[in-house]
């Protein structure tokens, strides 16, 4: 192991590594067991430098005998190197052997969680702030703003220049437009919505929102009582259970289905509607009929379950289509996959080309509900395992996939194994951001780091396209690596993210896969036990590779066809 390596070891542990030499340490931590070896080697000095610094305040107070030898503020008290008072040297020490203290002993907890077989943990080196023992730091929370969820919908049309939203979106408060179709809407109160399209609403809270037009069911349990809607110029407060309302230009009416409901402001101020009753809010009673034909909650499931079947056939269909064609190096249909130990492949490449469950893969729902097929990685021993020989002018990688989080530094999409020369990897960083990269040149040193055993590659990132509000949410992810057209082009859900210039430099003619991971990556050609936990906390639903550049016509032709519902 190189002399520069060490210094990266030490600037480390004392917390001073810059961003870019944390990265080449990282890696060198999960390649070699040489630098691993040496960081516990400079874990056990530190230790050691730490405990001749607290004998040394030992001896410190022993010498001051019988004076005062409380710790005084910095700046109560001489520091400078040739200050002769006892105490600021005490307090020097002290200092000093605090700080080493909390370098050693977080060092030492992370060897010991590494040491410790029965519990494995990615390396992970992150430059730390060191606290000071005044000091208590909080740690960042994430933020969202919203007051409701669109929980479910069937056939939804939005509005014309309006905001739209998908199923799972956290809603703002502000306007909700569509034309057509329904909504289930769970507001964070416990209130629930079915609204029937054309409606628009105005979200005003966690406890209230206002019907400008449509019809809608509110079901209130116990926990949301009180909740309000708003219609004309009236409030509707619920007082349980459940009830019905009806907004147009010129009338605005309310029934009780189940409970009790109290009136506020304008004409019917103060009064209170049990089952079975209704009210004017405005305009005439021009249709005395109770509000029938409202969707409940069964409607809408029923809905959703046959239109959800009636897509995924259609998608069935063009996915037999797509197999068809002559660009597939490999097409991993997962969705309608039906085996507990191999992912079929479906393009002509054939059999040869199936990957392989390894480990705790679990199936799950897919992006077209029970029916489909998703596989979950949400464990470090997870994996789908496949080869695919051949050289290649061009990949264009497409996917549709859940990320419940990104609880990694890097979480695998599909890797190649020893990411050799014209090797793909395609990962999600833990900031959100997608990550593209061709192998250039594996020889050792030929990288533009530092580190001895650098190599040369080109990683294409996007900008961040997740963030937790999309946990749990079906995104369609692509990435073209395009060396005549010299760009890497990378998209979600049908539309561009980033185009970036292959240079001379990283650019790239011969491509290769080889044995490869979806998922994860377990570099089994490593030489010890070790390796990076890159499992993808989520689930993966489709997957293409295509010995071709896709252009952005075609990749949104993929995303159209195989969009879940609601989207």
């Amino acid at each position: 192991m190189n002399d520069h390596l060490r210094n990266l070891i030490f600037q480390a542990i004392d917390r001073t590594i810059s961003d870019d030499d944390f990265e080449s340490l990282q890696n060198a931590l999960e390649q070699h067991e040489d630098v691993r070896s040496e960081y516990l080697r400079a874990v056990g000095l530190y230790e050691s430098l730490a405990e001749i610094a607290a004998e040394s305040d030992d001896l410190v107070d022993r010498d001051l005998g019988g004076r005062d030898t409380s710790l005084q503020s910095p700046s109560a008290s001489p520091r400078g190197a040739g200050s002769s008072d006892p105490a600021a040297w005490a307090w020097q020490r002290w200092a000093i052997a605090a700080s080493l203290l909390l370098l050693a002993s977080g060092a030492a907890y992370w060897f010991g969680r590494i040491n410790d077989r029965s519990d494995p943990i990615a390396v992970d080196l992150r430059p730390q702030q060191v606290v000071q023992p005044d000091q208590v730091v909080q740690p960042t929370e994430s933020l969202i703003a919203g007051h409701a969820t669109l929980r479910r919908s069937v056939d939804l049309r939005w509005a014309t220049g309006s905001v739209t939203y998908r199923e799972g979106d956290v809603l703002p408060n502000g306007r909700l437009r569509f034309d057509e179709g329904v909504a289930e809407i769970d507001f964070f109160c416990g209130a629930t919505l079915i609204v029937d399209g054309p409606a628009e609403l105005d979200v005003e809270s966690d406890w209230s929102v206002r019907v400008i037009q449509g019809r809608l069911r509110a079901s209130v349990p116990p926990a949301a009582r009180g909740f309000i809607v708003k219609a004309a110029d009236s409030e509707i407060i619920d007082l349980g259970t459940e009830f019905a309302v009806e907004v147009s230009p010129h009338q605005a009416r309310v029934e009780v289905i189940d409970g009790e409901v109290e009136l506020r402001g304008g004409k019917n101020h103060g009064d209170l509607l049990v089952t079975g009753q209704r009210q004017w809010l405005k305009g005439s009673q021009s249709d005395p009929e109770s509000l029938e034909g409202l969707s409940t909650v069964r409607d809408l499931e029923r809905r959703r379950d046959d239109a959800q079947a009636q897509q995924f056939q259609q998608w069935k269909t063009l996915s037999r289509q797509l197999s068809d064609d002559p660009r597939l190096i490999a097409y991993y249909p997962i969705a309608q996959s039906q085996s507990d130990r191999f992912v079929p492949n479906r393009a002509a490449t054939g059999h040869e080309l199936d990957g392989i469950l390894v480990g705790p893969v679990t199936p799950a729902d897919g992006r077209f509900g029970p029916a489909s097929t998703g596989l979950e990685f949400d464990r470090p021993g997870a994996r789908v395992r496949t080869r695919i020989d051949g050289e290649f002018a061009a990949f264009t990688f497409a996917c549709w996939v859940r990320i419940d989080s990104l609880e990694h530094r890097y979480n695998s999409l599909f890797m190649g194994d020893g990411y050799e020369n014209g090797e793909p990897h395609w990962q999600i960083h833990e900031d959100g951001r997608v990550m593209f990269s061709i192998m250039v040149d594996d020889t050792p040193g030929s990288g533009l780091g530092p580190a001895e055993d650098a190599r040369l590659h080109r990683i294409y990132y996007t900008d961040p396209i997740w963030d937790v509000s999309k946990s749990g949410k079906w995104l369609h992810l692509a990435a073209v690596y395009d060396p005549q057209g010299r760009t890497v082009n990378q998209f979600v859900n049908g539309e561009p993210v980033s185009s970036e210039p292959i240079t001379d430099q990283f650019h790239v003619t011969t491509l290769r896969i080889g044995t490869a991971e979806i998922g994860n990556w377990g570099q089994p050609l490593r030489d010890s036990a070790w390796f990076a936990v890159r499992n993808l906390n989520g689930a993966i639903d489709e997957l293409a590779i295509f010995d071709a550049a896709l252009t952005r016509e075609e990749i949104q032709t993929l995303y159209e066809h195989g969009k879940p519902l609601g989207y």
